[in-house]
């Protein structure tokens, strides 16, 4: 399984308005039936440039999902949000390939 991670440096300013609209984007990018889920969580670290950081984590169900969901979906759904906040936010995508799970079992 691979993890498409999106990190995203937030202007202050649009927070709300962005974290608003992040959480109407995320169902569209799992409407594309490429990933199996998402996970949007809060960079606790503070950036030297300010704003405020989030990690949205999607699973893909396979190496061939997200290479189709690159070459089918990525770019409308990137331009979406460069449109409405352009110059307030910064963007980077990393891929993460899980090696191994660990849980903890209380029993």
């Amino acid at each position: 399984m691979i993890i498409y991670n999106v990190t995203v440096n937030i202007d202050e300013s649009i927070h709300d308005e962005w974290l608003k609209w992040i959480k109407e984007h995320i169902p569209q990018v799992l409407g594309t039936g490429k990933f199996e889920k998402a996970t949007l969580s809060r960079v606790l670290v503070e950036e030297d440039m300010g704003g405020v950081t989030y990690s949205i984590q999607y699973r893909s169900y396979s190496r061939e999902a997200l290479d189709t969901y690159y070459k089918d979906d990525a770019e409308k759904l990137r331009n979406e949000g460069m449109k409405k906040f352009a110059d307030k936010m910064l963007a980077f995508r990393t891929e993460l390939q899980i090696v191994d799970e660990y849980t903890v079992n209380f029993t």
